[in-house]
């Protein structure tokens, strides 16, 4: 038999976290174990070989069996729900890499639930109604973004759109990747597997710029129903030809000369299903005959259709600088992916430390650049190209968001008595904060808990928050914050703090370095303060001599610091001030400026500032 691939990657709160230590399980259609792996440093087992069929099969439209084979797998790990993901499907020559979401037990739990999924077959090969409604030109809709622009994150349901289901935020790239790998075989030629992603991505841009949804009062952006939308399935594998793709044009679209509107490139498989779009098995046989993408799509819809790019994504501090970065190239640019390195390191202590001078991209950030490709599935060429740029973006958003909210809790003095104030649609003040942080933070772990704005204002959308969190608890999903619901919020803030790994900072220095005193306050973990601080909780201890985890209110611990671990990165949000941030976080406006350089109060969203510790 044909030979194809399996890797299992455990990660947490948007890839920010590793996950280190899980116990995978591969087995085969009848549950015989076949691989017994452990994820490493990086989260990540080694790749295994699992036997399948032959790709021609899944290279013929007329081939009626199943032109692969499926596996389950099992991940196992302390602290959180174990996941069971079924029927992967394996395809000759192909690499899978699946994505192993686990979310922490609540509190004191070690008897969580089992997550459940169910990848099955691709949409191609499934029967059934694709004729979804839209507009083939954005002038047609009520309601119309004035900028096409890439949802960073994009809001899915998992259902149809009046459907009782969850939504998911996943990042636009994954999105795109998810769907190309549920609607098509990662098999097909090149040419075939493009014409298909540039469909999947413009029609979700399409859906996002007619606010085809949102406009009609549902808060998601697009639905999993084929029905009405394109396959996606949460938590499924994403194949290597896929992926490469995706990662290359996830900011690419097509539309009519002429005009700006993403067109509506609805598409169907052309064998069991017709539409009045794309032919799925047709662009098969298109590539076959030597077509190019552009040639495909054309051959479908209109004659003029184009393919541009935009590069407005939405929840990026910096934009690609349009050259890629490699050996040899020098400036800001270099700089800032240094700094996005440096500071990924400390979750991803596998990524070598770069030697190079500040904005110099000379072998060692070469070699870092490299082993995140090598850890993220990328190209690993060591040059830094729209994909690995774009990529770096969003896990430094991902990994100083976590150290942010875990600042922001210190400072909130969240502690292990939930407040007794009951809230509503309309509620104001301090409770509210602290109800808007807790959800913040659970919403980095649970995916189908959205995160809401800290800003002491009860709303539609802290409502929303409150009612996905209360339905994934189990709790009756009214959206008022009682009893049952505060202290369900604490439990499963509390099993994050206590199941949570914390990242790996680089160790301070034993000599050369300092500490400064820090009083402990309510809520206070080793943990937490380890994060604010960049620091390790070992460190910690050892310089306080402490034996175990436990901490007294009103404690006077030695917080260690490197030679310049004075500080720690906060990124600019709406609405910040320097004033605010000053008095957030114990310091002067003076001082913030003095250490940032800054001749005038002026703040830009997604800055990154140096505070003070």
């Amino acid at each position: 038999m044909a030979i194809g691939y399996l890797t299992m990657q455990a990660r947490t709160a948007h890839d920010a976290l590793p996950l280190s230590g899980v116990q995978v399980t591969v087995l085969d259609d009848e549950q015989n174990r076949i691989y017994e792996l452990t994820t490493d440093v990086s989260g990540e087992t080694r790749r295994v070989s699992l036997e399948t069929m032959d790709k021609g099969y899944s290279q013929n439209e007329n081939f009626t069996g199943t032109p692969y084979v499926t596996y389950n797998v099992l991940a196992q790990a302390e602290g959180f729900e174990s996941v069971y993901v079924a029927d992967i499907p394996i395809f000759d020559g192909e690499s899978a890499h699946l994505p192993l979401v686990l979310v922490p037990m609540q509190g004191q739990e070690r008897n969580g639930i089992q997550t459940e999924i169910t990848v099955g077959a691709p949409a191609v090969a499934m029967e059934g109604e694709r004729e979804p409604e839209g507009f083939f030109q954005g002038g047609e809709s009520g309601q119309v973004l004035r900028l096409v622009a890439i949802p960073n994150p994009i809001t899915v349901h998992l259902g149809t759109p009046d459907g009782a289901a969850s939504n998911v935020q996943v990042s636009f790239p994954d999105y795109v990747k998810n769907v190309a790998s549920s609607e098509i075989y990662p098999t097909w030629p090149e040419n075939a597997l493009r014409a298909n992603i540039y469909a999947i991505i413009t029609f979700a841009l399409n859906r996002v710029y007619t606010e085809w949804y949102r406009a009609k009062g549902y808060p998601f952006d697009i639905t999993n129903s084929t029905a009405y939308d394109q396959a996606f399935i949460y938590g499924r594998p994403i194949y290597d030809s896929i992926s490469r793709i995706a990662d290359e044009i996830f900011n690419e679209y097509v539309r009519r000369q002429g005009q700006q509107a993403p067109y509506f490139t609805s598409f169907c498989n052309g064998t069991t299903t017709t539409c009045r779009g794309m032919s799925q098995w047709g662009t098969v046989t298109l590539a076959g005959q030597g077509y190019t993408p552009l040639r495909i799509l054309r051959y479908y819809y209109p004659d003029d259709v184009e393919i541009v790019e935009t590069n407005i994504i939405t929840n990026m501090i910096s934009s690609y600088p349009g050259t890629p970065l490699k050996v040899g190239s020098t400036g800001l640019d270099v700089q800032t992916i240094q700094t996005y390195l440096k500071r990924i390191r400390q979750n991803y202590p596998a990524i070598p430390v770069i030697t190079d001078a500040a904005g110099t991209f000379g072998d060692s950030t070469r070699a870092a650049v490299t082993k995140f490709q090598s850890i993220f599935g990328l190209a690993a060429d060591g040059i830094v190209g729209k994909s690995t740029w774009y990529k770096l973006s969003s896990l430094y958003t991902a990994v100083t968001r976590l150290a942010e909210l875990n600042s922001e809790g210190i400072n909130l003095g969240i502690g292990t008595v939930p407040p007794a104030a009951v809230l509503r649609q309309g509620s104001r003040g301090q409770d509210v904060i602290t109800l808007q942080y807790l959800l913040d933070v659970i919403s980095e772990y649970y995916p189908d808990i959205p995160a809401v704005t800290q800003d002491g204002i009860f709303g539609a959308g802290t409502k929303q928050a409150v009612t996905a969190f209360q339905s994934r608890m189990g709790l009756t999903p009214d959206g008022i914050v009682g009893p049952a619901t505060w202290n369900a919020l604490y439990r499963t803030y509390q099993g994050i703090g206590q199941n949570v790994p914390s990242p790996n900072p680089d160790p301070a220095p034993d000599t050369g370095g300092g500490s400064f005193a820090y009083t402990v306050k309510s809520g206070d973990t080793l943990w937490l303060l380890a994060n604010r601080f960049g620091t390790s909780v070992d460190a910690i201890k050892r310089l306080n001599s402490l034996t175990g985890d436990n901490l007294q209110i009103g404690q006077v611990l030695q917080i260690p610091t490197g030679q310049s671990s004075s500080y720690f990165d906060y990124t600019v949000r709406s609405g910040d001030t320097l004033w605010l941030l000053a008095n957030r976080y114990g310091t002067t406006v003076d001082a913030v400026k003095r250490l940032n350089g800054l001749a005038s109060d002026n703040l830009q969203i997604g800055q990154v500032l140096r505070i003070p510790t």
